[in-house]
């Protein structure tokens, strides 16, 4: 490029485009700032998430489902546990039109408006005692409402932190975003665990329950405001388009991307589907066989949670020093050779039900840790921003939303070695979506 480039003159009253060098010092925003805003806006999420997904075990059976027996009562719940997963994709493709309309702000704003609205109707909703089957059809509309808002609330952040990462340290960066499930999932286990604990039965159903959803709705108010402070910055937007990170529509993206959209879903799938099996699937199956307290399987949980968040630490780590690939490939086998065991843990007793637990979580954390950013590079830059929001929901779709009701029915109806079967085809499409990835990768 000639010199002349680089002086051309600016017209009077036009702000000077910023320069390479701009982005580079005053207007860089550093990734670890990036990684704060990532990390408090994935906990809230989760919190709101988790927050559901134990209600719907504790309480939901109880409040909305009252006719049915205890595996019907669950499986109803599971069943509405899963429209939130269903909505959410569905959630992405409006609220990026909103962004391509109104801006980030207003998308951001208006979608967690809604995932709070959603989380506070249920809070307030009588059970089926007072309103019959419409308490029912309430609970599924603020689900899939919840799932609409969970789709708007991408904010960008997890892709831009990838791309601004240190390249030797990228590993490093991508696990930081999830750290905000098992911090989420102690918020939420914790509150039900004092909850649980301290209330008799029946006021822990009439109203203890509810208090959790109030703090969700708080909690998404705060970090509402911790991502704007970031989202709306002049250095963040600058970063964004620089990065080419703006929202594409959805048709565009399936017609030219969608390929790799389903290749990303399916490399995370073996992560995905663990998720629910530690969290969700133990305290149903322990509600239903009545092994053990349900307290002390969240206590259990709760320490899970702990060791999650070191082993997610760690898989930075070891990302960097292997590959991300290479990292999500390895603890696949893992989770596979850790499924062939689930029948015999879980089904020997209180003490096999907290190693399942607690080897899950830690495998949880190596896995998961890795699962958002390893394929996203085979994106074209500008459609990484909608890709890897797209690529997150199709994961949760195919690998978590029916895996707490599969798992429960078919465990019910066949035994424990559904919970090896299901862990086992995870992992399966997750080392063959890998393969495939290794051959179109697209280097950073």
């Amino acid at each position: 490029m000639s010199s002349s480039a680089h002086h051309s003159p600016t017209p009077p009253g036009v702000p000077a485009a910023p320069t390479a060098h701009d982005h580079g010092s005053k207007s860089r925003i550093a990734p670890e700032e990036i990684a704060v805003g990532v990390v408090v806006g994935r906990a809230s999420e989760y919190f709101d998430f988790f927050v559901f997904g134990i209600a719907a075990v504790l309480v939901f059976p109880h409040v909305f489902f009252p006719f049915a027996d205890g595996l019907h009562g669950l499986l109803y719940s599971f069943t509405i546990f899963s429209f939130a997963f269903i909505s959410r994709p569905f959630g992405t493709a409006l609220f990026m039109n909103v962004q391509r309309r109104w801006g980030r702000s207003v998308k951001l704003t208006a979608a967690l408006f809604v995932l709070g609205t959603a989380t506070a109707g249920m809070a307030f909703l009588p059970g089926h005692a007072v309103l019959g089957d419409r308490a029912i059809w309430l609970l599924a509309f603020f689900r899939l409402l919840q799932g609409i808002g969970f789709g708007g609330s991408w904010d960008g952040l997890p892709s831009l932190l990838a791309m601004n990462a240190p390249p030797q340290r990228r590993g490093w960066y991508s696990m930081m975003g999830q750290l905000g499930a098992p911090i989420g999932f102690i918020i939420a286990a914790s509150l039900f665990l004092f909850l649980h604990w301290s209330l008799e039965p029946d006021d822990f159903l009439t109203w203890g329950w509810r208090y959790p959803f109030y703090v969700a709705f708080a909690v998404n108010v705060v970090a509402l405001f911790a991502r704007l402070r970031l989202v709306v910055t002049h250095e963040y937007t600058a970063m964004l388009e620089e990065g080419q990170l703006e929202p594409i529509s959805t048709r565009e993206m399936v017609r030219s991307q969608g390929y790799n959209i389903f290749l990303g879903a399916f490399a995370a799938l073996a992560s995905y589907a663990l998720f629910h099996l530690v969290t969700v699937f133990p305290l149903s199956w322990v509600s239903l066989q009545n092994t053990q307290d349900l307290n002390s399987v969240l206590i259990v949980q709760l320490c899970g949670a702990v060791i999650a968040i070191v082993c997610t630490v760690i898989s930075g780590r070891i990302a960097d020093r292997i590959g991300r690939r290479t990292t999500l490939g390895l603890f696949a086998i893992f989770i596979a050779i850790f499924a062939l065991f689930a029948p015999v843990l879980m089904g020997g007793g209180s003490a096999g039900q907290d190693i399942f637990i607690l080897v899950g979580f830690g495998l949880l954390g190596l896995s998961y840790g890795q699962a958002a950013g390893t394929v996203t590079s085979n994106f074209e830059q500008r459609f990484r921003y909608t890709g890897a929001a797209l690529t997150t929901d199709f994961a949760w779709l195919l690998g978590a939303a029916f895996a707490p009701l599969v798992a429960l029915g078919l465990s019910a109806e066949f035994g424990l070695i559904a919970v090896s079967g299901y862990l086992l085809s995870g992992a399966v499409c997750t080392l063959l979506a890998l393969r495939i990835n290794k051959a179109l990768e697209t280097r950073d």
